[in-house]
């Protein structure tokens, strides 16, 4: 599928339902080389990922109240490095939205683990990588650039501004 990198309204588009898709990505404090895999769940209209946690981990100790956080994002179409504020938010409402087995795996407990919590991320800015070449084209891009020494054709690269 191939997305013009010019067309904002695409590559979101592209992004939010990559990310919806697979939803695991590497979410950390901005500036901290320590990130750990999340499942994020999307709100496209508020811009906005979610992520369970626990109250008690690393992590959320040091969110406090609002943290510049760091989400990537990488998958064979999208690549993509999501920076934006992070919050905790106890929101049962959420929790009982976007609960499921997957999650249930990791909170035996419930969704009454009195630990149990969200990291809201609020996205204000994304740069977003679209490679759009299926395995003939990524083969074929890759002999013509070494045969004609340029760099291959395979996407582009384009940055977002959010709210």
């Amino acid at each position: 599928m191939s997305i013009d990198m010019n067309d904002r309204a695409a590559v979101e588009r592209k992004l939010w339902e990559d990310i919806e898709r697979h939803q695991t990505g590497m979410l950390g404090l901005a500036g901290d080389t320590a990130l750990q895999p999340m499942t994020a769940f999307v709100e496209r209209d508020g811009e906005r990922l979610w992520f369970f946690t626990r109250a008690n981990t690393e992590l959320a100790s040091q969110i406090g109240q609002r943290r510049a956080g760091l989400f990537v994002f990488q998958q064979r179409e999208v690549q993509a490095c999501i920076t934006g504020e992070l919050t905790l938010q106890h929101d049962v409402a959420r929790i009982a939205k976007y609960w499921n087995a997957v999650v249930a795996a990791w909170y035996p407990q419930g969704k009454d683990d009195p630990q149990l919590t969200l990291i809201s991320m609020d996205c204000r800015d994304a740069e977003v990588w679209c490679s759009q070449a299926g395995p003939v084209t990524f083969a074929w891009e890759i002999a013509m650039a070494n045969a004609r020494k340029h760099e291959p054709h395979l996407g582009g690269r384009a940055n977002l501004h959010f709210h």
